[in-house]
């Protein structure tokens, strides 16, 4: 497998849906931003990875078609929340086997207003394993569906451990406090836990302003070989030093933990792997960017990703060891919850956030001495990937 490195990344500004633009032109956007900031033309760009859920089919054809039609391959990806991600999983594979030598990943979303919902009420819904499980654990009819899940996993750690509401909505001040420095994010005025804790109640511990809102955007990474970043002359700074893609295993469906049922094990798989790959302890990480779709699910993903130990999340938060100042920085960009999650970008803008925060460009929001950066990517039905960036140069 040969090293892959990130020579360009880009983003746009993520949207609420009534303020979107169209999927192609936000994806053509993000692609053409990633290209200049690696300083490599369309016409070499060997293979393409465009991840979207909420679209028709070739949808990454019509968003790249604008910057050539060259007759690359392209291939779409759909792996729910993780779509970004595998994208980026996608096309490291492609350089690191050596079957191309620069590669271009995309995600894009343009989202409806309100809850996720299933695009087919003709057939099974592919969550229907979890969701008969997710039945007989918990009462949550009439709950929106992803709220229900990650709700339910949160109320089984509350339990478990005792942690207060508090705790979690502390999360949701953390993200909006970091998203103030990020032009990108669609929430940047701050919050109180007071005034979290009195946003409209969802399900288990979570409130509204728990809850990360339907958004749109796009973004982007051109990923190649060191021999081609020679040959052109482009930059190194930054490689994918490990990455795991994990999907469910029978512990998933164990019908006794919402924790499982969200992902926790394949997080934890998926994370052991990349720190076995790349011979890192996880406490030599400092930034993350993690899967925060609901408060709930950061703090579970801190013991899952290994930041800390498991039932320790509480004094974790409380001594401020997740942010600027303490023991790791996550989610400097302010996550999903302040930035906003439009479900096909969300990996590739975590991906662009760790770049600049190792080329040490990320402005206010960058952590000092940042030489390994984490992104942690998951979806129901289930996906997740940890992907480790390193600078080198």
């Amino acid at each position: 497998m040969r090293p892959v490195l990130i020579a360009g990344v880009g983003m746009i500004p993520f949207r609420r849906p009534s303020q979107s633009l169209a999927y192609d032109v936000m994806g053509e956007t993000a692609a053409r931003a990633a290209l200049a900031d690696a300083g490599v033309d369309y016409a070499l760009v060997q293979q393409a990875y465009a991840g979207y859920v909420y679209g028709d089919s070739t949808c990454g054809q019509a968003a790249l078609y604008g910057l050539g039609t060259t007759g690359i391959p392209v291939v779409n990806v759909n792996n729910n929340c993780a779509t970004g991600s595998s994208a980026l999983w996608l096309a490291r594979q492609a350089v690191a086997t050596g079957a191309a030598d620069c590669v271009l990943a995309v995600g894009f979303e343009q989202m409806a207003r309100g809850a996720l919902g299933m695009a087919f009420g003709d057939r099974d819904s592919p969550l229907a394993r979890g969701d008969a499980v997710r039945s007989r654990l918990q009462d949550d009819e009439g709950v929106p569906f992803a709220v229900a899940y990650f709700g339910g996993a949160g109320a089984e750690y509350a339990r478990r451990h005792g942690t207060p509401p508090e705790t979690f909505a502390a999360i949701a001040v953390k993200a909006r406090r970091h998203a103030a420095h990020n032009p990108n994010a669609v929430f940047r005025d701050p919050v109180t836990v007071e005034e979290v804790l009195a946003s409209p109640a969802m399900y288990g511990p979570l409130t509204r302003l728990q809850c990360c809102p339907p958004t749109c955007g796009a973004a982007a990474a051109v990923l190649c070989s060191a021999d081609f970043a020679r040959r052109h002359g482009l930059d190194t700074t930054v490689t994918i030093r490990a990455q795991a893609l994990v999907t469910d295993t029978p512990g998933t469906f164990d019908e006794t933990d919402m924790m499982r049922l969200v992902g926790y094990d394949m997080t934890r798989a998926a994370a052991d792997r990349v720190y076995a790959e790349a011979g890192v302890d996880p406490l030599d990480v400092p930034v993350v960017e993690l899967h925060d779709c609901f408060t709930t699910n950061e703090l579970i993903s801190y013991e899952a990703l290994g930041l800390t130990p498991e039932g320790t999340a509480e004094k974790f938060i409380a001594d401020a060891d997740n942010t600027y100042g303490g023991r790791v920085v996550v989610n400097p960009s302010g996550g999903l919850l302040a930035k906003g999650h439009p479900l096909g970008a969300t990996g590739l803008a975590q991906c662009a956030e760790l770049t600049w925060q190792l080329r040490g460009t990320a402005g206010p929001r960058q952590v000092e001495g940042a030489n390994l950066a984490l992104a942690h990517n998951v979806g129901l039905g289930g996906a997740c990937v940890v992907t480790l960036l390193e600078r080198t140069a």
